[in-house]
């Protein structure tokens, strides 16, 4: 009965609350009517209200770094918008498209009758009172690749111009109005980055009816091509030029972002004046607008087509193509009236904060380690000579030991003396111990003189592999010898896919001098391997880091302050300038000034250290348009960014769980590997284009035959030049065998006995003896072998990438 009158109290509803609300009740009244309602809540949220708070900031953030970054590209102090005009096929009239787009953008000066064309680099710079944006129209030249490149690398917008009459040229391609040219650009400029792009549609039937349908067919065909934002614009008329343009004006236009890493100027002037303290050198004048960062009158600037620079002055020029609304501040200031560009400012290098050009470090040939032996070196080399075997030397009767130690010992030959013993007796036998002049001389030589002989050798075999690995680069070539060229070069692809890395040992030379510089491995994966094991001369020219990522967040944020600040040094973006680059070979300069007129010139800055040679890693993947085979160490051209520079890569597959790396003699189709090479240092993320030239073929230009982007810079990557030697069973029992024709005499046998070998069934084993006189040799496996199975052994080499100045180009 008493525990079913129990009392039971009602849970309190504290369970999920928190401490401090718990104890709200303890405040007095007065302390409690303090404490508002939206400070209660915030008590309450907790966590809740900071994450609030935090995403607001954030998008308040990006907010004003959109709105910025549209001032700067829409403002009034932003550089003309570089617009290329690319033809998709030959048949199209982008002249008549780019003429219609200059009348449209300058009416209102044709009216007034100041109308000024900037048509010194082949592109069109206007400034439009009437849109209220300039522009500078470019006409990329249809079947020149290197020039649509060089545009595609500076375009704010790509405007790809399609004809409604295309034909398929006779191609089963359902695509028929992108010719076999517009489709190796497309792939290209995807590659590169492709910017803000639009289709503009001509020739369409003048029936509206017919119109809309060509239109849509024509856009249905396209769209698989291009972005998903890409718009297509019909543009026969002048009234549909004016819509493009004013839809245009208020697009917000995305670029690269390797491009946006980087200050750079589009030269609209290309100049140069000799320079007489320096002869054969000049200094080189670009005029052209600031884009993506501030430049820097300290920091060096790389010139496509010429390579890395110093800036002797910056010249801010007074706008040629700005109007009286758009005017600078500087623009108000008194100037003279005389001809030629008015100078607002010159900016000049501080030479304490100038960056060098440092391109090769100077090695110091006795900058290697030299120390003398300690105590404890000279007793195990006197406990060594305690234990060699005394080895004598007859001298004749007679002769003392000051005469003996000018007797040379290599004029007496033990092995191959027959003496009597009455000429025995006549001799005395002196102990080479003693010997310190004659003795020491011997033991030092004979063995320098197998390794110079065997580095002869050696040095023999590699320049005959090397020579292999390359084509010839003579110039007079026949057609019928290119063809043969082609022919060897696919038949060895052809046997590299069947049989890799299969090598024939040869007859008349002994495998452990051909195959000296070749070591085996116990596991590829595990095996160590130095890195800074017997590295070429070449090596002492680089520059490596100590940590690689942590420089480049370094220099990042070093240029991140110098674009932030308002420094005395840089010219801020927009600005209309004249680089004075010094020191630029005269012939270089004249090459430069003939190709503005084809194509844009492009000054880019350069972070630190980006001057410096080092070993650079390349993604790379073979272009579907290649169909000839590519070889390791064949000259290629690369574009990385803004640079232009010719290689001879390596090619090496990518093994994420290994620190060594296979060297791939090919570049095979539809799969990426990493080309290695020696080349300015610079940071990525930046693309890659690799050109070849056509063989017998200079009229058309170069081909495409490679693209990808920067990987690494790793001077201690580990590339191996794998070779696998083949024997074949010639007497089977159960887990032994008789192996021939690996080796071809038993001394080989006995050197190469170490190495493990195996079978292309999957068994492993290792080499017990030499069996005969002819390299045939007893095998033991760890499972029964087959008769018609091959017995193989790997050998690897390291590999290094081929310096700039040995490849001739």
């Amino acid at each position: 009965m008493g525990a079913s009158r129990a009392q039971i109290n009602k849970a309190h509803k504290s369970r999920f609350a928190s401490k401090s609300s718990r104890q709200v009740h303890k405040t007095s009244g007065l302390d409690r009517r303090g404490i508002s309602k939206t400070n209660q809540q915030n008590v309450l949220k907790g966590a809740r209200a900071t994450r609030i708070q935090r995403n607001k900031m954030l998008r308040d953030k990006k907010r004003a770094a959109i709105l910025k970054e549209k001032r700067a590209s829409t403002g009034f102090a932003s550089p003309p918008r570089v617009i290329v005009l690319f033809g998709l096929s030959s048949s199209v009239d982008v002249k008549s498209l780019s003429d219609g787009l200059l009348t449209l953008l300058s009416s209102e000066y044709e009216e007034n009758g100041a109308l000024e064309f900037d048509n010194r680099v082949g592109a069109m710079t206007i400034s439009s009172p009437t849109f209220k944006f300039r522009a500078t129209i470019m006409e990329a030249p249809h079947g020149d690749l290197t020039s649509c490149i060089e545009m595609a690398k500076v375009a704010d917008l790509i405007a790809f111009v399609a004809s409604a009459s295309s034909s398929s040229e006779g191609r089963s391609n359902s695509n028929s109005y992108i010719d076999s040219f517009g489709s190796q650009c497309l792939t290209i400029f995807r590659a590169l980055g492709l910017p803000s792009s639009a289709v503009l549609i001509l020739d369409l039937p003048t029936d509206q009816k017919k119109r809309s349908e060509t239109k849509k067919t024509c856009t249905s065909s396209l769209s698989s091509q291009f972005p998903e934002d890409c718009k297509f614009f019909p543009a026969d008329s002048k009234e549909e030029l004016r819509k493009f343009l004013w839809l245009l004006k208020d697009q917000r236009l995305t670029t690269p972002h390797w491009r946006s890493m980087r200050p750079y100027v589009m030269a609209h002037e290309v100049e140069f004046i000799a320079d007489d303290s320096s002869p054969g050198k000049a200094t080189l004048h670009l005029s052209g607008y600031v884009r993506a960062h501030n430049l820097s009158v300290n920091q060096l600037v790389h010139v496509s087509g010429a390579g890395d620079f110093q800036l002797s002055q910056i010249d801010v020029v007074k706008d040629p193509f700005s109007q009286s609304e758009y005017k600078y501040h500087a623009n108000s200031m008194d100037l003279d009236n005389s001809s030629g560009p008015k100078v607002v400012l010159s900016l000049f290098p501080d030479a304490s904060k100038q960056e060098p050009l440092l391109v090769e470090n100077i090695p110091d040939p006795l900058a290697g380690e030299q120390t003398w032996p300690t105590e404890e070196d000279l007793a195990v080399a006197d406990e060594k000579r305690e234990r060699m075997v005394r080895k004598k030397t007859f001298l004749p009767k007679g002769t003392s030991d000051y005469q003996a130690a000018w007797i040379v010992a290599d004029e007496i030959d033990d092995d191959n003396s027959v003496e009597s013993e009455e000429e025995e007796n006549n001799h005395m036998v002196l102990d080479e111990a003693d010997n310190e002049g004659g003795g020491d001389h011997f033991d030092r030589l004979a063995p320098d003189e197998d390794h110079i002989y065997g580095s002869f050798s050696m040095r023999g075999f590699d320049e005959e592999t090397e020579v292999g690995t390359t084509m010839t680069e003579d110039e007079n070539l026949t057609k019928e010898d290119i063809e043969a060229e082609m022919k060897r070069l696919k038949e060895a692809h052809a046997d590299d896919e069947q049989f890799p890395d299969e090598v024939d040992t040869p007859v008349d030379i002994e495998a452990r001098k051909r195959f000296a510089k070749y070591r085996g491995l116990k596991s590829f994966r595990t095996s160590s391997w130095d890195p800074k094991e017997s590295l070429p001369v070449e090596y002492s020219r680089i520059f490596t880091f100590s940590n690689f990522l942590k420089t480049q967040k370094q220099v990042f944020r070093k240029a991140k302050e110098m674009d932030e600040g308002a420094s005395d040094e840089c010219v801020p973006v927009g600005s209309y300038v004249t680089l004075h680059i010094k020191q630029v070979p005269v012939v270089v300069a004249c090459d430069l000034q003939t190709m503005s007129k084809t194509r844009p010139i492009v000054s880019s800055g350069l972070f630190q250290h980006e001057s410096k040679m080092s070993v650079l890693h390349l993604s790379i993947k073979k272009h579907a348009s290649y169909d000839n085979p590519i070889k390791s160490k064949e000259a290629l051209t690369f574009h990385v960014g803004f640079r232009q520079f010719s290689a001879r890569p390596i090619f090496s597959s990518d093994n994420l769980n290994s620190d060594k790396h296979k060297m791939e003699r090919f570049l095979h189709p539809g799969q990426f590997s990493v080309a290695s090479i020696y080349a300015p240092i610079s940071f990525p993320p930046l693309p890659l284009i690799a050109l070849k030239e056509r063989k017998g073929e200079a009229s058309f230009g170069p081909s495409v035959a490679a693209i990808g982007s920067l990987r690494s810079i790793d001077p201690d990557r580990i590339l191996l030049k794998k070779i696998i030697l083949t024997g074949y069973p010639q007497r089977v029992s159960k887990s032994k065998a008789i192996v021939r024709f690996m080796f071809h005499n038993p001394e080989d046998v006995r050197w190469f006995k170490p190495v493990d070998v195996w079978t292309k069934c999957g068994r492993r084993g290792r080499v017990k003896e030499p069996v005969g006189t002819h390299g045939a040799m007893k095998c033991i496996f760890d499972g029964v072998v087959q008769q018609h199975d091959t017995v193989c052994m790997s050998l690897y080499k390291r590999l290094y990438p081929v310096w700039p100045e040995l490849q001739g180009i």
